[in-house]
């Protein structure tokens, strides 16, 4: 059975006339690892993690993708995701490839030594394959700054100082401002964009947001800003609904406090308890998956009431879904364009620390809005003048750039 991702990759591929043995080269992942990680445990016994990367292409720059620390992945999970972060970089015109990886374990379930230790094994067992040169990671799902300054310190004891080798690190550790927030940021800039492509008044327009973490609430923080309504927002056991709009600053402020670990269906704020499938049907403006791949499938598409899907996940609409969504007339953002703020200010913060110099957050933000509006633009002129879906218009500008990279290098 074809992978998700790669039912969207084919229609592009046929567009171009792409050969057959171009097509396998343009697929097919550079390097695969799957290793052990034991460690020992608070309780003195031995557990063992499975880590994996995926190395998809490097043909326009080194490697990068996030690093996952999660329970549920496995290899195929990596192959889907490197190749998205491949077309990604692509679309968006920065000088990366795609790769992707990371334990299959729960953080949840570890204290923060056995996280340091499992995230500094990770480190010595991919060893020279990492490096600002060849495969930089980035946080993701399960990960954060403080992974981000262990890579960062595993790989100094052999191999000396550059903070150019991992991006998402702490600002103390020549991160950058701006790098937290790129993703939910990026999602906001590309949604406001979509309401006024769809005739959609984003100062008024009812948003629901599946998904709170880090890129869902900086999402819901930004479109709050531009004058939107988020009327829906959501974590894996339930969420909050009111139709006028719920206080993002307010339940932001509450999360930071040290109830924090509090889910949302357990605030006390003014609104009505949803499901996260009640969530998806809203009758809204737009609604954006943050959460999980494949949330809105063949079961539950007919049940969509939103008018415009911008996908801040990876992957959240199935294949199936996605044709059926286009049949009925409603607009789907692609995950590589409107999810590409944290690959873009990952890529401004390595630009930093090759230079050894920071600069100021209004910077970073003023280059990743004119980054994200020149793809959008390109994209959306594409895919008029071609009469084709945003999606597929997104993977044919994307596989278009790889494959031209892979002729001209050769191989």
């Amino acid at each position: 059975m074809p992978s998700a991702i790669s039912q969207f990759i084919h229609p592009a591929l046929d567009r171009q006339g792409v050969s057959d043995e171009m097509r396998h080269l343009m697929i097919t992942p550079y390097r695969e690892i799957k290793f052990g990680l034991p460690i020992v445990d608070h309780e003195g016994g031995m557990k063992l993690y499975t880590g994996f990367r995926v190395q998809h292409n490097h043909s326009r720059g080194p490697f990068k993708g996030g690093l996952r620390f999660h329970p549920d992945v496995d290899l195929d999970h990596f192959r889907d995701l490197a190749s998205v972060m491949t077309w990604k970089c692509a679309l968006v015109d920065i000088p990366f490839g795609g790769a992707k990886g990371g334990i299959n374990c729960n953080p949840r379930d570890l204290n923060q030594q056995e996280m340091e230790v499992l995230t500094k094994r990770f480190v010595e067992r991919l060893d020279e394959m990492l490096g600002p040169d060849h495969d930089i990671p980035a946080p993701d799902m399960g990960t954060g700054p403080q992974e981000m300054a262990w890579i960062l310190e595993a790989r100094s004891q052999d191999h000396g100082f550059e903070p150019g080798t991992v991006t998402g690190k702490p600002l103390q550790l020549f991160g950058s401002e701006g790098r937290t927030q790129a993703t939910g940021h990026g999602v906001a800039f590309v949604t406001r964009w979509a309401c006024e492509d769809s005739n959609i008044d984003i100062q008024d327009a009812s948003i629901a947001i599946q998904g709170f973490g880090n890129v869902g609430s900086y999402t819901a923080q930004f479109l709050h800003d531009f004058g939107a309504r988020v009327v829906a927002i959501s974590d894996k056991d339930g969420g909050l609904y009111h139709p006028e709009g719920l206080d993002i600053p307010e339940i932001l402020q509450v999360r930071q406090q040290p109830h924090e670990k509090l889910r949302l269906n357990e605030l006390a704020v003014s609104a009505e308890q949803i499901t996260n499938e009640e969530l998806l049907t809203l009758d809204v403006d737009v609604l954006i998956p943050a959460a999980v791949e494949a949330v809105i499938n063949e079961e539950n598409v007919e049940d969509i009431q939103a008018r415009l899907i911008v996908e801040a996940a990876n992957i959240p609409v199935t294949c199936e879904a996605d044709q059926r969504l286009e049949e009925r007339g409603i607009p789907v953002i692609p995950d590589i364009l409107a999810n590409a703020g944290g690959v873009t200010v990952s890529y401004l913060e390595w630009v930093q620390n090759r230079q050894r110099y920071s600069w100021k957050e209004e910077k970073v933000n003023h280059i990743l809005e004119e980054t994200l509006h020149q793809a959008w633009n390109h994209l959306t002129s594409y895919a008029r003048e071609e009469q084709i879906s945003r999606r597929l218009a997104a993977y044919t500008i994307g596989t278009q750039r790889v494959r031209e990279a892979i002729q001209l290098r050769g191989f």
